[in-house]
């Protein structure tokens, strides 16, 4: 009997979701996004999807995990251009 998938993230953008799915198999949990294809069946009209990466049930908690793990330096790094003063490097070129 084969295992129970379970979605372990949701996304809108089909190469970010493909692009967390070789993450997944590089870190050798297998993964599944399902829903990919849906956005594509009327042409010329923007869709949103919900697309979603799967897991075998067993590893779904590492799957989060390695997510969680991925999502944190680039939310780390948003802040920090956030919260750089720009016109501080204009006014010193003055």
């Amino acid at each position: 009997m084969s295992e129970k998938l379970v979605t372990v993230a949701r996304y809108t953008d089909s190469m970010e979701a493909d692009l967390a799915r070789q993450m997944l198999e590089d870190e050798g949990i297998k993964a599944f996004v399902m829903g990919m294809n849906f956005g594509n069946v009327y042409s010329g009209v923007p869709a949103v999807v919900d697309i979603q990466l799967q897991t075998p049930e067993s590893q779904a908690e590492e799957a989060r995990e390695i997510l969680d793990d991925a999502r944190e330096p680039a939310d780390a790094q948003a802040g920090e251009l956030e919260d750089e003063d720009w016109d501080e490097d204009d006014e010193e070129q003055e």
